[in-house]
């Protein structure tokens, strides 16, 4: 990547009038509020954004169908009476049958009947997904949504929008609030226009690239704002927007103008706009900056997003940049892998792809199709389409498939080869189009962690995918499957792009055909049952054989004492590696079920050594909890990781340790603030460690005074490590013990919710007790919100 294309600045900058940058200034209190994200944020909170906490409430919730049984079921628990905000239950993950049996049609069941009892909104499967859905239907200027899926960005639109685990969701659905500490704030300063071959997820790339790996935006607010916004379509700036939670940040936040308000109106929901642009002074605490008209074709390849290379880089030097992709494989895996990567390039030294995937809430949007499809009809001279990678395209909602089946795009992509489906995430998370052993696919969605495209290296069964730009997608589909760049096919094309639309409603960056997108929202007055705030108490939920409650969670003891059941030494570990993806998210609604995956690809053995220590058949246990000398002593597993957390938001990496009987994380630092919130509402322990930790794997950590330590009463605590002998050594007289060392552990850094949430054991044992008490009474209806 060029590096004139992104400049970091650090430290606080100051924009004047929205675009004079000012790297400093004397006094920028005034500043601070100065920002979009200031005024959104203090709207929600309850103490209207005065102190360096929030605690907020969200205009709408939103989740799919692996993840709302769990989020109902937890809320039921603790006195769910009404949905007391819109609560949109979509079912975009689980819509094919991919396990067998009927568990994901009960789970979309479940949904409906949930949306009857306590007044909700259900998207039934093929329709949309989430977030295409979201956007269409539910975002607007200055609102705050909060989404169980960690790809919920809603900035472009003028959402503050946030992907969190279930636990979140459940305390806004009981009244409670989301507590946080007040983010930073980046801004990201767009100048110029991209060119035509260049897409969002170009830009998006572009920018993850220069901010993932030094943790620039990690939990900020990322505020786009700058002359360059002006020149980028609507969709063309919720493509970048999606992405940025790749960036790790928090949320994300755009300033508004016309073209968001002709979107809006499109949709019919005018009344949502309003104008959004920083105060004419404003102090962030950091800013990217980028020129969009030097931003590339990039690729990101296996296995993260942020592993970005210019896309004719590695077409001038693919074996060299192939065999890193090997070297971080053995790496990743613990094995040499064989990704079959090297026997795509040919003699010529041209790549060939095997597959190529336009989907979802990043791909799969009418200005990318219309692109893709212009791509593949382009008259190149001497050239023909041949046989080469399959290619399938997921629009993001029916709406979107509704358009392009009839201005005839359909037909067009239809006559091309490409296969055209419903909208469905599955290709983002191993459950759609997944590749054959050794594949190389070309995706536009979200994330290309190890296994997200479905394979199972732990049954020597493994495909490499790539994140890149529709555009370029189409075009290597155009070039019979060698892979080449959109800048390729567009200098070379010797036709006509017409232009249907006002220079105003389809800036630079939109479809190259010009077509105008007509938005019908007739399926989804057909199909999707709205009861908003008209509950029927008198509804009965539906369950299946597959959904299943939470098993019973003990409060915190006295005394602790953890075994290390998994020590991984990745520098990240994503919450894919945590609990794997794919067919996996069919038993979200069993918690026993799905806990049998928890680290099945990254530590197999990980299940059984955690659950010898639940139901205490560990022979040595008995002998350690003597050497402990205290008479009450709480017994659990736990994991050390070097940074866990990256990735989805999906609480089951945490609530998945709890069920096979965790209490507690040992970690350098964690991915994302999402991650430890999760552990903390699941009631493990999110204790952080300087460098090299002095236990090793099967160690025992013995942790006197454990509540004092969670209540705050104590700093840090003496612990006491107990290392085993080898298995022949602890058969020989003198027991199982080899040494017992100490250690100072550290208190983690809590709130007075968290501290309570980890003295009771998990979010739903709080939720118990102050029903009891009388402390929970969840709002009645949405006037109350």
């Amino acid at each position: 990547m060029p590096v004139s294309a992104v400049e970091l600045i650090e430290g606080e900058v100051v924009l004047q009038n929205g675009r004079e940058i000012v790297k400093r200034a004397a006094d920028n209190t005034l500043a601070k509020r100065g920002t979009i994200t200031y005024g959104i944020l203090a709207a929600h909170d309850e103490k209207q954004g005065e102190g360096e906490t929030l605690r907020l409430r969200f205009d709408v919730l939103a989740s799919h169908d692996i993840t709302y049984v769990g989020i109902i079921q937890t809320a039921k628990v603790s006195g769910l009476s009404v949905f007391p905000v819109p609560y949109i239950l979509t079912n975009c993950h689980n819509s094919l049958c991919a396990v067998g049996g009927t568990i994901n049609g009960d789970d979309h069941a479940f949904g409906l009947s949930a949306a009857r009892k306590y007044g909700g909104i259900y998207v039934p499967p093929h329709l949309a997904v989430i977030h295409s859905y979201m956007r269409e239907a539910w975002a607007g200027c200055g609102k705050m949504i909060l989404g169980s899926d960690s790809h919920t960005r809603y900035g472009a639109l003028g959402t503050l929008a946030v992907g969190e685990g279930g636990g979140e969701l459940v305390k806004q659905l009981l009244s409670q609030c989301y507590d946080t500490a007040y983010p930073k704030v980046i801004a990201v300063y767009l100048e110029g226009k991209p060119k035509p071959w260049v897409g969002p997820m170009d830009v998006a790339l572009t920018l993850i690239n220069a901010v993932f790996k030094n943790g620039f935006a990690k939990n900020a607010v990322l505020e786009f704002t700058g002359p360059g916004i002006a020149a980028l379509s609507a969709e063309y700036r919720n493509g970048i927007d999606v992405m940025t939670t790749e960036a790790a940040c928090w949320s994300s936040i755009w300033e508004t103008d016309e073209t968001i308000k002709d979107y809006l109106v499109l949709h019919g929901r005018g009344g949502d706009y309003q104008e959004l642009k920083p105060a004419s002074s404003a102090c962030y605490d950091g800013m990217i900056r980028i020129k969009l008209d030097e931003v590339k074709p990039m690729i990101a390849l296996p296995f993260h997003p942020s592993n970005v290379y210019e896309l004719n880089e590695l077409l001038d030097n693919p074996g060299d940049i192939f065999q890193r992709v090997i070297k971080d494989a053995g790496r990743i895996f613990g094995k040499p892998v064989d990704l079959g990567l090297l026997d795509k390039i040919d003699s010529e030294g041209l790549i060939h792809v095997d597959q190529g995937i336009i989907a979802g809430c990043a791909g799969g949007t009418f200005d990318n199709i219309m692109a893709a499809a212009d791509i593949l009809a382009a008259q190149m001279p001497d050239s023909t389409v041949q046989p080469g990678m399959n290619l399938s395209v997921y629009p993001g909602s029916q709406p979107v498939f509704l358009e392009i089946a009839r201005n005839g795009v359909l037909a067009r992509l239809a006559t091309f080869g490409a296969v055209v489906k419903t909208a469905f995430c599955g290709p983002c998370f191993g459950a759609g189009d997944i590749p054959a052993h050794r594949d190389f696919s070309i995706r536009h969605t979200t994330r290309n962690f190890p296994n997200r495209e479905g394979s199972k290296p732990d049954r020597n069964q493994i495909a490499s995918t790539a994140l890149m730009d529709a555009r370029s997608i189409a075009a290597t589909a155009r070039n019979g499957g060698i892979l080449c760049s959109a800048e390729t096919v567009l200098e070379k094309a010797v036709y006509e792009i017409s232009d249907a639309r006002s220079s105003r409603a389809r800036p630079d960056g939109a479809a190259l055909s010009g077509y105008a997108y007509h938005f019908d929202d007739a399926p989804y007055r057909v199909r999707i049952y709205n009861g908003a705030a008209r509950p029927d108490s008198g509804a009965e939920l539906r369950y299946g054989p597959n959904i299943a409650d939470w098993p019973p969670m003990e409060a915190l003891g006295e005394n602790l004492l953890l075994k290390i059941v998994s020590f991984i030494t990745d520098p990240v570990t994503t919450t894919d590696e945590l609990i794997p993806s794919g067919e996996t998210s069919s038993y979200r609604s069993n918690p026993q079920a799905l806990a049998e995956f928890t680290l099945s690809r990254k530590d197999p053995a990980y299940k059984d050594r955690a659950k010898a220590v639940r139901d205490r058949t560990a022979p040595e246990l008995e002998e350690i909890k003597s050497a402990c000398a205290v008479e009450e002593i709480q017994i659990a597993s736990a994991i050390f990781a070097i940074k866990p957390g990256d990735g989805s938001a999906r609480e089951q990496a945490a609530s998945c340790q709890r069920v096979l009987g965790g209490a507690a994380n040992f970690a350098n630092e964690y991915a994302t603030r999402r991650y430890r919130s999760n552990l903390i509402n699941w009631g493990l322990i999110p204790f952080l460690v300087e460098g090299i930790p002095p236990f090793k794997d099967g160690d025992y950590i013995f942790i006197p005074g454990v509540k004092t330590l969670i209540r705050g009463e104590q700093s840090r605590v003496d612990a006491k490590i107990f290392r085993l002998k080898p298995e022949a050594a602890a058969k020989t007289p003198g027991g199982s013990i080899e040494s017992r060392d100490s250690f100072f552990l550290a208190a983690p850094e809590l709130n007075p919710l968290e501290r309570e949430l980890l003295l009771d054991g998990s979010l739903i044992n709080y939720n118990r007790r102050a029903v009891e008490q009388n402390q929970i009474r969840p709002r009645r209806d949405h006037s109350d919100s």
